[in-house]
């Protein structure tokens, strides 16, 4: 792979050298692939700041004059706000870096009740300063937690029947590209929601993102034949292999189950 003037490393080195100093700035850290141990030369750079409440924009201001410091960008995207997360975050393609390597910078005001510091969903965070002990644990309470995974299956049990027909009845159609998206939101990703559920609960939600991590090899193999399909009649086959397999699964999950994985996920 190519070589490139900026790295990683060079890049934190930096943002550390000039945030840690401001007394308006309070934490660092790495999260996303550095937190579960896997970053490679296709990761980006997943970086949560930690700021005084007022000084979201100011902050914003050093870390791009920071980052002009290491290298231009040709690319920069600012999530609109309110963000569904209730933080600032933007993310920069730097020109002198692997387009891989882009920043995910999130700021945080100080306030902000929900830092995604849940060691068990988004692992233990690499922590390049905190002044006044941010970064800790905020351990998912088990019990609310089993009863949002039961009410959740509740869910999915019913709707998954519901919506079936919506695939089917594109297909009839002849609507084959309605049917596949249909397909896809309300068989396969439903699917890979229960097999979360079963496997790795604290991920539910999860989707697609580390299932190659998350779930046996030998599902993921499975899951490989329902995701990619030639024709039409492949979706069919497909679509009703899943639902035989859905239902499985669903079934198999009991409440001991689910209290040994979320109240004892190291056993």
């Amino acid at each position: 792979m190519k070589k490139y003037k900026v790295t990683r490393d060079r890049i934190i080195e930096v943002m550390v050298t000039h945030l840690q100093p401001l007394s308006n700035v309070y934490a660092l850290w790495e999260a996303g692939a550095a937190s579960f141990k896997r970053v490679d030369q296709w990761s980006d750079l997943d970086l949560y700041v930690v700021v005084e409440d007022d000084s979201i924009e100011d902050v914003l201001k050093v870390i791009e004059q920071t980052i002009l410091l290491i290298s231009e960008f040709d690319l920069k995207f600012r999530l609109p706000e309110p963000t569904w997360h209730g933080h600032s975050q933007v993310f920069y393609r730097l020109k002198d870096t692997s387009p891989f390597l882009f920043l995910d910078i999130a700021v945080m005001k100080k306030s902000s009740e929900d830092k995604f510091l849940q060691y068990q969903i988004h692992s233990k965070p690499i922590v390049h300063f905190d002044k006044i002990g941010i970064v800790k644990n905020d351990r998912v309470q088990p019990a609310p937690f089993l009863e949002k995974l039961e009410k959740r299956l509740q869910i999915l049990r019913t709707t998954f029947e519901l919506f079936q027909v919506l695939t089917l009845k594109e297909l009839n159609r002849g609507n084959d590209i309605v049917a596949f998206g249909y397909y896809l939101n309300y068989t396969y990703r439903p699917l890979v929601e229960v097999l979360r559920i079963k496997y790795s609960p604290y991920h539910y939600n999860f989707h697609n993102s580390y299932i190659y991590y998350d779930l046996p090899a030998d599902v993921v193999k499975r899951l490989h034949k329902l995701n990619f399909i030639a024709d039409p009649r492949m979706l069919s086959k497909c679509r009703a292999e899943a639902e035989v397999w859905f239902l499985e699964e669903i079934n198999s999950i009991s409440r001991k189950d689910l209290e040994k994985k979320i109240f004892h996920p190291d056993l």
